[in-house]
């Protein structure tokens, strides 16, 4: 076992990573809920870009529905950004399970 080709090839994979990462978070996804009248769009880093809402669910009488609609559509956003990140990061690792990139 070579110890300097090791460490040549984990370096390598790191420098992978950090751009993988820097490009997640250029790249979007989108999750519509309640039959689309909320829209988020979420990079692959988590963040959230935008909500888009659509006027027929702002009723003041019912603040509580739009409340569950933004928070489910956010949550959605951002689990498939997640999913998004793991399968970039699983091409990069070859399917090793390494902590902290799941």
């Amino acid at each position: 076992m070579d110890i300097n080709k090791l460490m040549q090839q984990a370096q390598k994979m790191q420098a992978g990573m950090a751009k993988a990462q820097e490009e997640l978070a250029d790249k979007t996804v989108e999750a519509s809920v309640g039959g689309d009248k909320v829209t988020v769009v979420a990079t692959g880093s988590g963040d959230v870009q935008s909500i888009k809402i659509d006027p027929s669910v702002i009723d003041p009488e019912d603040a509580e529905f739009l409340e569950d609609l933004v928070l489910k559509g956010v949550q959605e956003a951002i689990a498939k950004g997640k999913e998004m990140a793991a399968g970039e990061m699983g091409k990069l690792t070859g399917g090793m399970n390494i902590p902290g990139l799941s």
